[in-house]
């Protein structure tokens, strides 16, 4: 039995879909950014927005793995201000950056079994650790919202740490950082590449979870546990070896 499981995030234990190409939602963000004295049209906030959000990817060092490392997303909102001469504090960037999500969202919902899992996990002192590619301004108050962060020892953010899953980097910091032996720990995922692929990379057991938004399995997906329905109760069953 392991002592350390590792979670993705989205498509693991969180179902999300997102939309940031319709038209309502650049609408209403030139609306904001013209309630603090920034003025675009909807088109043009878009077309600067992606602008400065290739930059600051452009700014990450980059190897073999780190193709899709997350920026800090807060500085893109904040030089949609003060390429207006608008002054923006970092505190305004990040409530701008969070209205941006929730005006994207369609739906954000755990799966089920996820309350299940944990509890099973505790019970078994075991420890629960999050491992995500994601933007912290986004993901840390999802997380709050859906009542599973106190569940988590500590919550890693590729944001944070400029690398990103499969890299074996962003692995080894979370090994580090709490001295977790690879051999007592799995990581579980909905990825093969990035979750399952980086993780066996990094001398990580894992178990692969095909859900609704899973990317197309090309290539090898060598996880010890392979749950095809992405059912996070049958996961809980493979993992404490339930009947």
């Amino acid at each position: 039995m392991y002592q350390n499981y590792i979670f993705d995030l989205y498509g693991t234990l969180v179902d999300i879909n997102t939309n940031e190409r319709k038209a309502s939602l650049w609408k209403n963000m030139s609306v904001i950014y013209a309630m603090n004295g920034a003025f675009y049209t909807p088109s043009e906030l878009k077309k600067r927005y992606n602008e400065y959000l290739r930059e600051e990817i452009d700014k990450i060092p980059k190897n073999k793995y780190t193709t899709n490392a997350e920026p800090q997303i807060e500085y893109v909102f904040q030089k949609l201000f003060t390429e207006k001469d608008v002054a923006c504090s970092m505190e305004l960037a990040v409530a701008t950056g969070k209205t941006f999500r929730a005006l994207s969202l369609k739906y954000i919902k755990l799966y089920d079994g996820v309350y299940e899992l944990f509890d099973t996990i505790h019970s078994h002192g075991g420890k629960a650790y999050l491992l995500s590619n994601a933007q912290r301004i986004f993901t840390e108050p999802e997380i709050r919202m859906l009542g599973i962060y106190e569940q988590f020892e500590d919550v890693l953010i590729s944001s944070d740490e400029g690398c990103a899953k499969p890299d074996i980097k962003f692995y080894e910091r979370i090994l580090a950082k709490h001295n977790l032996d690879p051999k007592e720990s799995i990581m579980i995922g909905n990825d093969y590449r990035t979750d399952i692929q980086g993780s066996y990379n990094a001398g990580i057991d894992s178990l692969y979870l095909h859900t609704n938004i899973s990317p197309e399995i090309k290539g090898d997906c060598p996880a010890k546990y392979k749950i095809m329905s992405g059912s996070l109760i049958e996961a809980r069953k493979a993992l404490f070896e339930e009947s």
